[in-house]
């Protein structure tokens, strides 16, 4: 009689070899505990503070008048000007959020998930007549999908000439748009797959201060947009977009990226927690050298005289931000020389630091020429899970102060409170709407569920 043969184990798939369907099938039906939908709320009155500051730029005004005659619609609604097409409203509106260095980033993917997805999914929102709860949960989807693509995918992307907040930010916003429209798991998978055409955005942009780098948000928005609903129409991209061959890590990462990051604890342990609130309207690389140049402030006293040379230690990539005479207002918003200086002059660093006509300030040019940058190996060696500075500065007569930042103001170690979030949508919304429509923006986007309430609030 002869002995059975046992039937072998049958190995459990691999969720990695299939990362672009489980990716989209957990975004398709997520479902978010009432917290998290708190925090989307929270990240739409961020989001629209950047957004709102960043309409009154030159290139916003120029953005809203080429739409207004290339996509004249009723659909939507464009901070600070008419109703546009979806697709339009959430190119403007995207670009205007990133516009002048103020939206919200995701420091281990070196990304900024909000201006990409947020105005996706308020546009279509809108549209289609969506209450602010469902906004604000695809909301969270969106910048959940967003960091952990950029996360994984960091800093190989970045070195491959690529701006993350784009690359990743498209399929964020795809997902966030087909999680209000309710796509399948199908159908958001191959809504991924046509983002994975529409990723890019070249890091060129550093060398001349170019301002398509403020476009590239706008642009993540729109193809989000466009993706999430012609995929409802069953127009599919490739469901292997993410770990193809010839996919978004092999093309944009060059192979080099981390499964893990991706797809572990997707659901249960969120990354769109620990995105953090810019408090300054610059490079996010800028804010640990500010934060500890204010507080070293208070130690020099208001003698700035004293002060024979500054010197700031700090991680490679913004080691590199060292150009002490930016002319413009992209390269001042890149410049740690510039940024620390006007920090220990004025006391913090705002809206005003970065107006044209003071660029030339010869108080801020003449101590910036102080300042030397060099590579700290312990803030090296800690980021990305930190962006890490340390700002020493020498007195005549040879004394030396020093403070060192680990966590910069706003990052989730170091928060901005809801009352602080509601304080900058004030303070930069104001000039924009005026009073009484801050007022009822605020109160719609904490408590209200009328989308159309809401956008109303923002309209010219």
């Amino acid at each position: 009689m002869s002995s059975a043969t046992p039937t072998p184990p049958v190995a459990a798939p691999d969720p990695r070899a299939s990362a672009t369907r489980t990716i989209a099938a957990w975004a398709s039906g997520a479902d978010l505990p009432p917290e998290l939908v708190h925090h989307g709320r929270r990240m739409i009155i961020d989001y629209l503070a950047a957004a709102s500051a960043g309409s009154r730029t030159e290139l916003s005004r120029t953005l809203r008048e080429h739409f207004r005659a290339a996509e004249p619609g009723r659909a939507a609604t464009v901070i600070g000007g008419p109703r546009l097409t979806a697709t339009a409203a959430a190119y403007v509106n995207g670009a205007a959020a990133h516009g002048l260095e103020l939206d919200d980033g995701y420091t281990p993917g070196s990304v900024h998930p909000g201006g990409c997805v947020v105005p996706a999914v308020l546009a279509v929102g809108e549209a289609r007549g969506a209450g602010i709860d469902d906004v604000a949960a695809a909301a969270v989807v969106g910048v959940e999908v967003t960091t952990r693509i950029a996360e994984a995918g960091h800093p190989s992307v970045l070195r491959a000439g690529f701006h993350n907040t784009p690359a990743a930010g498209v399929f964020g916003a795809t997902a966030a748009v087909g999680h209000l429209l309710r796509l399948s798991p199908e159908q958001m998978s191959g809504a991924l797959g046509l983002a994975g055409s529409s990723a890019g955005g070249l890091r060129e942009y550093h060398a001349h201060g170019s301002e398509v780098k403020r476009l590239h948000t706008g642009k993540a928005a729109r193809e989000g947009v466009m993706c999430a609903e012609l995929a409802a129409a069953g127009v599919f991209g490739p469901h292997t977009i993410l770990e193809g061959k010839d996919g978004y890590f092999a093309a944009f990462a060059r192979g080099e990226w981390k499964p893990d990051v991706l797809l572990d604890g997707l659901g249960s342990s969120w990354r769109a927690l620990r995105t953090y609130v810019k408090p300054y309207p610059c490079c996010r690389h800028l804010h640990g050298a500010i934060d500890a140049a204010r507080q070293l402030r208070v130690l020099v006293g208001d003698d700035r005289s004293r002060i024979e040379r500054i010197r700031v230690g700090t991680f490679e990539l913004a080691a590199r931000l060292d150009r002490r005479d930016p002319t413009t207002v992209m390269q001042a918003q890149f410049s740690l020389p510039f940024a620390v200086s006007a920090a220990l002059l004025h006391g913090t660093v705002d809206l005003r630091t970065f107006e044209p006509d003071r660029l030339g300030d010869p108080d801020v040019q003449a101590l910036a020429q102080r300042v030397t940058v060099h590579l700290d190996e312990a803030a090296q060696s800690a980021y990305p899970r930190e962006r890490a500075a340390e700002v020493e500065i020498t007195l005549q007569g040879g004394a030396v102060v020093r403070a060192r930042v680990h966590h910069p103001l706003g990052e989730p170690e170091n928060p901005l409170s809801d009352a602080d979030i509601e304080d900058k949508f004030r303070t930069l919304a104001l000039p924009v709407l005026g009073a009484a429509r801050v007022d009822e923006a605020l109160e719609q986007a904490w408590r209200g569920d009328d989308l159309q309430a809401l956008t109303s609030a923002l309209s010219e």
